[in-house]
């Protein structure tokens, strides 16, 4: 069985609080894949609280974004319809145990991740997701990514290629 995570694509990080022209180009392509997988597809959402500024991320990270039932912590329109009917993982952090944990118990042969932003959950997650499962085949489509900055981007995918992450 195949798996298809798809990481954060969530108002805020694609035109809300930290929105960038990187995610809004991936949104077509990503709701094509999407809706062309033989397999079962799985979402991430980031998701913090009013009191995110007094969290550890928040006093790294001072921006509030993905507040849970707000209009940025929402999967983007396009996605929408593609989420119905499938697991959402709402994570606090970057990545989530959770997801790791539910997938293994899947036992997928190839696991492939897209989304955003890859210098922090897609990278997050993957790593999570290779330890988990280290003889299943973790990819991630470059193309179908974005990062904070496309040198971040970049980054992560060399960071991925050299843990065995199958960078496509």
């Amino acid at each position: 069985m195949d798996v298809l995570v798809v990481v954060d694509m969530q108002n805020d990080f694609i035109s809300g609080a930290l929105g960038t022209a990187e995610a809004r180009a991936i949104v077509a392509a990503v709701a094509e894949k999407i809706a062309n997988f033989e397999g079962r597809v799985i979402f991430t959402r980031d998701t913090h609280g009013e009191d995110y500024l007094s969290t550890r991320e928040g006093k790294n990270l001072p921006v509030v974004h993905c507040v849970k039932n707000t209009w940025g912590w929402q999967l983007c329109d396009e996605l929408l319809p593609l989420a119905a009917g499938r697991e959402i993982f709402d994570k606090p952090t970057f990545g989530s145990v959770e997801l790791a944990k539910r997938i293994s118990a899947l036992a997928p042969d190839r696991i492939t991740l897209v989304g955003l932003c890859t210098d922090i959950c897609v990278i997050s997650n993957a790593m999570l997701l290779k330890a988990a499962l280290p003889e299943a085949d973790v990819a991630v489509e470059a193309a179908l990514c974005a990062g904070v900055t496309p040198k971040s981007h970049e980054n992560a995918m060399n960071a991925m290629k050299m843990c065995q992450i199958e960078v496509v």
